[in-house]
């Protein structure tokens, strides 16, 4: 998850880590309603039903380049949006949010189109939802997209579990 502005050196790194990997990797992206699943099967959550959490979705879907490509012909963001709860396995999250997080709900949005995500409130969930969805064809081909990756499966699996 960036939650800082890019510098030169970490653009520098993620070309690195992109070279490292692109040739191993394969897509195995998840759908929307997949990641969807998983958040919900493993997380107690509430979902929000209300105009201003699908905007943030679907304005992220349709004013990305990158994201909007990925929907289907004739398709619109299909957003599902959810606040995770500080309760059992959300617990962990919230006892482990970053500093710039700390009292803040955790927001999760879903386009159940497109398989984008947003989380606001905890790295740690970002990371794994983003090691859960993978890669298609095309974010392989991105530098950024595959440092993320493999940065996210590092992090959610430390003793090993390397792509490719």
């Amino acid at each position: 998850m960036l939650t800082r502005e890019a510098t030169p050196e970490m653009i520098l790194e993620w070309k690195s880590v992109w070279n490292a990997y692109k040739d191993r990797l394969r897509p195995n992206r998840k759908s929307g309603a997949d990641l969807a699943a998983y958040l919900t099967g493993k997380y107690p959550v509430r979902r929000l039903d209300g105009a201003k959490a699908a905007m943030v979705v679907t304005g992220n879907v349709l004013q990305n380049k990158a994201f909007a490509e990925k929907l289907p012909k004739g398709r619109q963001p299909s957003p599902a949006a959810f606040i995770v709860e500080n309760t059992g396995e959300g617990k962990k999250l919230y006892d482990g949010q970053d500093e710039i997080f700390k009292g803040t709900e955790i927001f999760v949005g879903i386009d159940l189109e497109t398989g984008f995500f947003c989380v606001e409130g905890s790295s740690l969930l970002w990371d794994e939802l983003c090691a859960y969805r993978g890669l298609d064809e095309r974010d392989i081909r991105n530098y950024f997209c595959v440092a993320q990756y493999v940065s996210a499966l590092e992090r959610i699996h430390p003793n090993g579990r390397k792509p490719g």
